[in-house]
């Protein structure tokens, strides 16, 4: 009977020792757990709280950030605004000039057009001229040879047969054309000093106009001749020069004391002396 009671006590205690040991594991596993767990946690918490950290840093890098790209945006716009603002002050300016050079342009087209018909009138005008040049020609030509038709030869008051005579100073200038004589014109006032033409000196010393008739004094080879009460468009003749050649003078024009004409001298008469 002790015996099994001590039996039965003795496995009592073995199982309440084990109970106690596994407790005592248990415990201790628990225990192991909770410190693993507690490091396991504090590595967490630390890396939450280096990553709180590094989005807080990151947060903060991504306000610069923004601030930067809203600064550079403005900064931006403002430029682009700028810059467009130029463009259309530059347009403006080229769309004036552009007016101003079309405007110019049409100015001088019609200021050329304006000259064109001027010139154009200008041209007309010249061709109506040059035909009545062309008439006065054909009419200087029927007078010259009406002229040349009323040239006349006379006997002159040496009893030698004159050139042509010349009434007038047309006809004297149709006479120095043709070349045949030397031909000089002068105008003679009574009282005044003798007239040097070519080699002689002339002098009048009476103009009768009522009855066209007039004196006057040659002097040449140191001599002096009175052609006395001679008439309008007379030939007045006289030799003079070492080789005697004939001289002649005509009066064209008799007025109250002066008298108007030309001498004719021949081609190889001497040569006119200077005047003293």
């Amino acid at each position: 009977m002790k015996e099994e009671e001590y039996v039965a006590e003795r496995s009592v205690s073995g199982a309440l020792l084990a109970v106690v040991v596994v407790a005592l594991l248990a415990a201790l596993g628990g225990l192991v757990w909770s410190y693993s767990l507690q490091k396991n946690l504090g590595a967490t918490q630390a890396r939450l709280i280096a990553a709180d950290q590094k989005n807080a840093e990151l947060a903060q890098k991504l306000e610069a950030t923004n601030a930067r790209l809203r600064a550079t945006s403005e900064t931006l716009g403002q430029s682009v605004g700028m810059t467009q603002k130029q463009i259309e002050a530059r347009t403006q300016s080229l769309m004036a000039a552009q007016r101003a050079a079309t405007e110019k342009l049409e100015a001088a087209q019609e200021a050329a057009t304006k000259q064109i018909g001027a010139v154009s009138t200008e041209v007309s005008s010249v061709r109506t001229d040059v035909g009545g040049v062309k008439t006065d020609v054909a009419a200087t030509k029927t007078d010259l040879e009406s002229t040349k038709a009323q040239l006349t030869r006379v006997m002159g008051d040496a009893g030698v047969m004159s050139g042509l005579i010349a009434k007038n100073h047309d006809e004297l200038e149709i006479l120095k054309h043709k070349g045949d004589r030397n031909y000089y014109e002068f105008s003679l006032q009574k009282g005044a000093k003798p007239t040097l033409l070519s080699t002689v000196k002339l002098q009048l010393k009476k103009a009768d106009e009522k009855h066209s008739k007039y004196t006057l004094n040659v002097s040449a080879d140191d001599k002096t001749i009175e052609k006395k009460d001679k008439g309008l468009d007379e030939p007045v003749q006289f030799y003079t020069g070492k080789d005697p050649v004939l001289f002649e003078l005509v009066v064209n024009v008799i007025e109250k004391n002066k008298v108007s004409g030309y001498l004719s001298t021949p081609k190889n008469a001497p040569a006119p002396t200077a005047t003293p």
